[in-house]
């Protein structure tokens, strides 16, 4: 009888993703956690960061070769927000939205002078941002108010966008508006936007709980001229863009969440190793030993739910359930530990001159954007029961 062949374990990684991974947590470790506080304060992530992120090869994760990228695949992706949100998940969101959605939607849905255009400018130092909540249309994300009409051989755009994180540095828009209001959902339409067309504003910037440095602003589109060659994808088919967009936006959300879960982590064990009651470290409590482990062996779950959702991704496989799924309970996760390790350290725990409170604080918005908890658990049900 042959010998089955041994597959490797899902957390297992080949070389280059290992020391991909590595570089990009030392390059976190050195650049980014000594400005982790000030940037939380200000929240502002600075452009010289920015620019740093880009020579190091993170901006532009899939973008192919011809275009200036490295042409790496979905996991390497995963890795590298994961690896950014164990020191700031600020940063790490930045470099999710340029990869997970705006670059990949263009990969997949742009025209071939589309990305010739954008793919090298978003390789070459540009961020993007993608524009599709409205203030009427959160979680019903398709009753858009946001209205494209046709003139020539242009759209013009009117409408306002909410919640649009990388507005305020972004040089290159995604934006969905409704091009038929009759046709329902069938009738959006995403359009490539840039930042110096008339007519886009980018206004206020939000002033938020989590993941500050981040920027979250309002996007008004007063009578925006777009060139009709920047559609993209098909007319009348923007709910195909965003929602198979989405789809793997949320596999980054979990990286991002097993990330901040696993720099909490790292702080607790760290802590209760050194923090002395009672004539011995804390760690040798039991009641603390039990704790970590409940956390670590949560993280350990929920990072091979995200592993799991990316391979699919890369292999080409269905990975709707298993994205929703990873987002769900990386979120859940990520909420629980990082609680835990503030209540380990205590008073400490509560102020800013330590970090897990902010890791606290970063950790809640997983459970809402790109698609609430709920959204998750709607999706799960319909893929497991067959439903529309």
């Amino acid at each position: 009888m042959r010998q089955a062949e041994t597959l490797p374990g899902l957390t297992a990684l080949r070389e280059d993703e290992a020391l991909f991974r590595d570089s990009v947590y030392n390059f976190a470790d050195r650049e980014i956690r000594p400005s982790v506080r000030e940037m939380d304060e200000q929240a502002k992530i600075p452009r010289q960061l920015i620019d740093k992120l880009f020579e190091l090869g993170v901006m532009a994760i899939e973008v192919p070769e011809a275009h200036g990228g490295p042409g790496a695949g979905f996991f390497h992706a995963v890795l590298a927000v994961e690896a950014l949100s164990r020191v700031d998940p600020s940063v790490a969101v930045l470099v999710d939205v340029q990869n997970t959605l705006v670059i990949n939607a263009l990969i997949r849905y742009a025209s071939s002078d589309l990305k010739e255009q954008y793919l090298s400018r978003l390789a070459g130092g540009a961020v993007g941002a993608y524009a599709l909540s409205e203030a009427g249309s959160g979680s019903d994300a398709f009753a858009l108010a946001t209205r494209a009409s046709e003139q020539g051989d242009d759209f013009v755009l009117s409408g306002r966008k909410l919640w649009i994180t990388n507005a305020a540095e972004a040089e290159v828009f995604i934006i969905f508006a409704t091009v038929n209001p009759a046709a329902g959902y069938r009738g959006i339409t995403a359009f490539v936007v840039e930042r110096g067309f008339p007519g886009l504003v980018v206004g206020k910037k939000e002033d938020k709980l989590g993941i500050r440095a981040s920027s979250t602003c309002e996007i008004l589109l007063e009578d925006c001229r777009v060139p009709r060659r920047n559609v993209l994808g098909e007319l009348g088919k923007g709910y195909k863009v965003a929602i198979e967009t989405l789809n793997e936006g949320r596999i980054g959300i979990g990286a991002q969440m097993i990330g901040l879960a696993q720099g909490a982590l790292d702080h607790a064990v760290h802590y209760t190793k050194d923090r002395k009651q009672f004539g011995k470290a804390i760690a040798e409590f039991q009641g603390v030993q039990f704790e970590l482990a409940r956390a670590a062996t949560e993280l350990e779950a929920a990072r091979l739910m995200v592993y799991n959702a990316a391979r699919l991704r890369d292999a080409g496989e269905p990975f709707v359930k298993e994205a929703a799924m990873c987002k769900l309970f990386s979120s859940e996760v990520a909420e629980r530990v990082t609680s835990m390790a503030v209540n380990l350290y205590g008073g400490y725990g509560f102020v800013k001159d330590y970090p897990v409170e902010k890791l606290y604080r970063d950790a809640k918005i997983g459970q809402i954007y790109e698609g609430t908890s709920n959204l998750q658990l709607q999706t799960i049900a319909k893929q497991i029961l067959g439903g529309p």
